[in-house]
């Protein structure tokens, strides 16, 4: 590893000659990242961890990935253990946007760099860390508002959503970007809104206690901040006898495999896609650093698409074996 007084470009260059293939520092040893991730609560999250791991294989990089079991005081132990072990840079997947000031100026004062992955947080100083690699939040629920405002066009609509981990930034968000665009339509009401904290079992049970509370016949689509908790909203609507995908529209957002599945079954309807690789954009922001001496953009934006039954079939066949 170089040593802590260099500067940041000695890091970037190190990232450069991994990523060319020689995976050795100016030492000679490996760089080393410690990797706090939030946990392996969704399909999705898991394609993140080995996207991950296959980005770092191919740049030859350590990579020490740390599960947080999706409870933030997790993370901050990891992240005090990674600058404990003299790691060259974290890659950090906030469980919530709040409460990591302290733990971030600790990396800070041992010269850490940190990168922010698939979502943000809420600080005053961005200093704090270097760069985030994240989707448009807002715009993926504002994508999946469009999409169900042009289905039930003139239509009375009543929506129950279920929302990700409280305090989360892609729940925070993906619920803004949807609220922005249904209330462009009258005749779309969100009637019910509770968390699933992005787990399918969790969101299963809030789906159950929706058509309890509404009846089944009453509610006309269902809005999911990911594909796994729309997944558990399925189950819960065809064991009550309804039938999502037809007599209820869902929109969800991720594009893991499950969700095309359940597409192509003409039990789903629409997904946003948010993909899974974040951690080798991250590497190549670093490279790019050193390559033109300029400090890297504080925000690399992850494309977004909208993925309808059509192209279903296709599209499990093509990521099954990714996730």
């Amino acid at each position: 590893m170089f040593a802590r007084s260099g500067s940041f470009a000695a890091f970037a260059m190190l990232v450069l000659l991994s990523a060319c293939g020689s995976g050795q520092s100016a030492g000679g040893g490996k760089t080393v990242v410690g990797f706090a991730q939030i946990g392996s609560e969704s399909g999705w999250r898991a394609a993140e961890t080995k996207m991950a791991k296959l980005s770092a294989e191919q740049r030859g990089i350590d990579l020490r990935i740390s599960d947080a079991q999706q409870r933030q005081e997790n993370q901050i132990k990891a992240i005090r253990a990674f600058i404990a072990q003299g790691v060259d840079a974290i890659f950090l997947a906030p469980v919530v946007a709040t409460g990591w000031d302290a733990v971030l100026k600790e990396a800070q004062a041992a010269k850490i760099p940190v990168v922010l992955l698939d979502r943000s947080i809420d600080t005053v100083d961005k200093n704090l860390y270097l760069s985030a690699v994240t989707s448009d939040t807002v715009h993926e629920g504002r994508v999946a508002g469009d999409w169900l405002t042009k289905q039930v066009a003139g239509k009375p609509c009543r929506v129950v959503e279920i929302q990700g981990t409280v305090g989360s930034s892609p729940a925070t968000n993906r619920k803004k970007g949807f609220d922005e665009a249904i209330a462009k339509a009258p005749n779309v009401k969100l009637a019910r809104s509770q968390s699933g904290d992005f787990t399918r079992t969790k969101a299963k049970e809030v789906m159950e206690s929706f058509v309890k509370a509404e009846g089944a016949a009453n509610i006309c689509a269902v809005y999911a901040h990911n594909d796994d908790m729309m997944i558990g909203a399925i189950q819960a609507m065809k064991e009550a006898g309804m039938k999502p995908g037809k007599d209820v529209l869902t929109v969800s957002i991720d594009a893991v495999p499950d969700i095309f599945k359940a597409m192509a079954d003409g039990d789903a309807n629409a997904t946003v896609e948010l993909t899974p690789d974040m951690a080798g954009p991250a590497f190549d922001l670093l490279a790019a650093y050193k390559k033109d001496g300029k400090a890297p953009q504080k925000w690399v934006q992850t494309p977004s698409k909208l993925y309808l039954p059509d192209t279903a079939g296709a599209e499990y066949e093509r990521r099954k074996n990714l996730y």
